[in-house]
């Protein structure tokens, strides 16, 4: 994790919506995928040209989309949209992408490796590998997590906090 990916995943293609080329967008982040911005369709870099659903469910159209058959064709396509367009992060906030594959500590003591992140109603929670033990989930909250340093690759969390034992 020494150089962050130049793009972040904002959704996934998934089925066609009518026959006009639009299809909808499983996984999204809505506030990033607005009509008019370019976004990477798999490896092709495509304008949203009509935006409609919700932001939980968004439904869009493609520029060099406007057929069910295309609309077919990219489906289970991967979104995404280059860093340097996107607003700046605050305090506390991260990207998916640089948080996955990052080592979770407590103190010196190994706890595992952050293989994903899920959205849960309350908050978003990452998923910690721990072989032989489960899969640890830690709330992205203060109280959870002490520290993140991206830079090393490294989350530092409060094991008691989140009901387990140091070892």
């Amino acid at each position: 994790m020494s150089q962050p990916e130049r793009s972040v995943l904002v959704g996934t293609v998934g089925k066609p919506h009518g026959l006009d080329g639009s299809v909808h967008v499983r996984e999204p982040m809505s506030n990033l995928l607005l009509q008019g911005r370019v976004v990477t369709v798999n490896s092709t870099a495509r304008k949203i040209v009509r935006r409609a659903g919700t932001d939980a469910h968004p439904i869009l159209r493609f520029e060099g989309c406007s057929s069910r058959e295309d609309a077919e064709a990219i489906r289970g396509a991967t979104l995404s949209v280059n860093r340097e367009e996107l607003p700046p992060l605050g305090d506390q906030e991260w990207w998916v992408e640089d948080l996955v594959g990052c080592q979770v500590c407590d103190g010196d003591q190994i706890v595992g490796q952050v293989t994903g992140v899920v959205g849960l109603p309350s908050c978003e929670v990452l998923q910690v590998a721990r072989d032989p033990l489960p899969e640890l989930l830690v709330p992205i909250v203060s109280d959870a997590i002490r520290s993140v340093n991206l830079e090393q690759a490294l989350i530092e969390v409060d094991l008691e906090f989140l009901g387990e034992e140091r070892s």
